[in-house]
């Protein structure tokens, strides 16, 4: 090959070379510039639209905001007024409760009163229809089969003679008393008949579907409560022993002081030992509940004679199934109180001394409510005594009448 055929084959490969290159490089430029351009552009509008998006969800969290701000202060207002008037609603319900709990030991001491097969005294056959009257007081006078010269002498003393002042004494002065009593073992034996016999004469009596005995005075207590609170509608029920002498004005004095109070339990209140030996009078033989030997009951009210108001009446009858008794009655009473919101009264004239105690108080213008002597829990030989202690340390006749309540 000639030079000038080598110089032009030479050339021609240069100049191809640096078209390739050239070639190459716009290539690839504008690759980038295309490639930018695609990604550029959908970047920014997902951008746009993602800016959006979180705009008016901003938005609408805002306008939340504003709306449950004002949607509360909506809502606390209802709820104000919703509490007033679930406060109301809850104390209509409650006085419906009570007073359909008090029909239901109505009808409860009726029903029983029927299928024990004891007799149905007046009171109890007129069950419910009383109701309407409001009493100050029912005083229940404990009796036994074999205390009839006991009740004659309180009918001859301090407790209102004949039918018609006991219906004065309920009709003016709103207080209820009757001698409370149960039934023989043998229903309708000669006991039973006894006092079907006097109460047709006198009308003063309660009978209780309960047998008597010594030993069952706590139930007979709870069964008392359970059907006076059932009877008569009253402020305070009473329960006193028939050899205990009583001024029945100033007892309605003493207790219309606490008529506001909506639980209270009145008497002379004592705590004597608990004990344990057997044979001895008082014996308790549930003794070591009350913990170690030589300790004393809880405070409780002596049980010659006590007071308890409607509330509490009330709360024996509806718990008489689960309350426990006790071998001694007023100890019983007092344990049945204990845990309860129970305001306890002790008040020393419901226990005062039978003459010359009583006498001296009386003359000193601080007449006792109640008098007996402690060492016979109760007026020593009463039927023979209570007359004079009626005479020296009664009230007067006229003290009741003229008594306002």
């Amino acid at each position: 090959m000639s030079f000038k055929s080598k110089t032009e084959h030479s050339s021609r490969s240069f100049v191809s070379k640096k078209w390739t290159f050239l070639l190459g490089l716009s290539c690839f430029c504008a690759g980038i510039l295309f490639t930018n351009r695609m990604v550029a552009v959908p970047e920014s509008k997902a951008i746009m639209r993602t800016t959006a998006v979180e705009a008016e969800k901003l938005k609408l969290i805002s306008e939340g905001c504003n709306l449950k701000a004002k949607g509360e202060k909506h809502v606390s207002k209802d709820i104000i007024g919703e509490v007033f008037r679930t406060h109301h609603a809850i104390q209509t319900l409650d006085k419906t409760i009570s007073n359909l709990e008090m029909e239901l030991a109505a009808a409860r001491a009726a029903q029983e009163s029927l299928h024990s097969g004891s007799p149905l005294s007046e009171d109890v056959s007129r069950v419910g229809s009383s109701r309407k009257r409001k009493y100050l007081m029912v005083i229940g006078i404990n009796t036994a089969f074999s205390s009839r010269k006991r009740r004659d002498s309180v009918r001859a003393t301090w407790m209102p003679q004949g039918g018609e002042k006991r219906k004065k004494l309920e009709d003016e002065k709103g207080i209820i008393v009757r001698f409370v009593i149960g039934h023989s073992a043998t229903s309708g034996g000669i006991l039973d008949r006894a006092i079907e016999a006097e109460d047709k004469k006198h009308g003063d009596f309660l009978r209780l579907d309960h047998v008597e005995g010594y030993l069952e005075l706590s139930a007979k207590t709870k069964i008392y409560f359970a059907t006076a609170v059932a009877l008569w509608d009253a402020d305070f029920y009473v329960k006193v022993d028939d050899d205990v002498h009583v001024n029945i004005a100033t007892l309605g004095e003493t207790l219309v002081r606490h008529r506001k109070k909506p639980r209270v339990y009145i008497g002379c209140m004592k705590s004597g030992p608990v004990l344990s030996q057997k044979g001895v009078r008082y014996h308790e033989p549930e003794h070591w509940k009350f913990g170690e030997t030589g300790n004393k009951y809880f405070r409780h009210a002596t049980g010659q004679l006590y007071a308890i108001s409607k509330d509490l009446a009330s709360y024996i009858s509806i718990n008489q199934h689960v309350l426990h008794k006790y071998a001694n009655e007023d100890v019983s009473l007092g344990s049945w109180f204990i845990g309860l919101d129970v305001e306890h009264i002790d008040d020393r004239r419901l226990c005062c001394g039978t003459p010359p105690d009583c006498e001296w108080k009386a003359q000193a213008g601080n007449i006792c409510v109640a008098s007996f002597d402690w060492t016979c829990s109760g007026i020593c030989r009463s039927a023979d005594r209570i007359k004079e202690v009626h005479r020296r340390c009664g009230e007067g006749e006229n003290a009741l009448w003229s008594a306002t309540f």
